[in-house]
């Protein structure tokens, strides 16, 4: 392969990247979260709840792979395994299968978390001065605090 000539140094690449596996790894676990809660809600809102965790895993399916892909436009492995995604998520594994309400919970928590990665990645594209990056990240955030408002909105009396 060629060498990568875009104006951002081997070093800065690398770095932005780093941070983008962080990001990959928090939005592919909360992808199969969201799926798995969309097979397995039951309850009074089961329909709004199912159709809502459709459009959300839809919409994660989508940015994962954008991510990725932003992460060998540096020149970077994409990690693409559950193992690498569980050492480099922030995202804890949910066990058996809550109830609704704590469904909508744990996936606002998601998504919040996924904001404060994005955060993190955000200052190293910033740093290596990564507009591309940036826009990436800039979208993902905006993007997770909008869901996250959305289902804390959900659980509002």
């Amino acid at each position: 392969m060629s060498k990568i000539d875009i104006g951002i140094s081997e070093a800065d690449r690398n770095s932005v990247a780093e941070g983008l596996k962080k990001l990959l790894a928090d939005s592919y676990t909360l992808y199969l979260q969201t799926h798995n809660f969309h097979w397995n809600v039951s309850g009074p809102q089961f329909r709004t709840l199912h159709l809502m965790f459709e459009e959300h895993y839809t919409e994660l399916a989508e940015a994962v792979d954008d991510i990725a892909e932003r992460i060998r436009t540096l020149g970077v492995v994409a990690p693409g395994t559950y193992k690498a995604f569980s050492e480099l998520s922030s995202i804890e594994e949910v066990e058996g299968v809550p109830e609704a309400t704590e469904m909508v919970q744990l996936l606002c928590h998601g998504h919040e978390q996924v904001v404060k990665t994005s955060r993190e990645a955000l200052k190293m594209a910033q740093e290596a001065d990564d507009e591309s990056s940036i826009a990436l990240i800039s979208d993902r955030m905006r993007i997770h605090e909008k869901t996250a408002w959305m289902l804390r909105a959900q659980t509002s009396s």
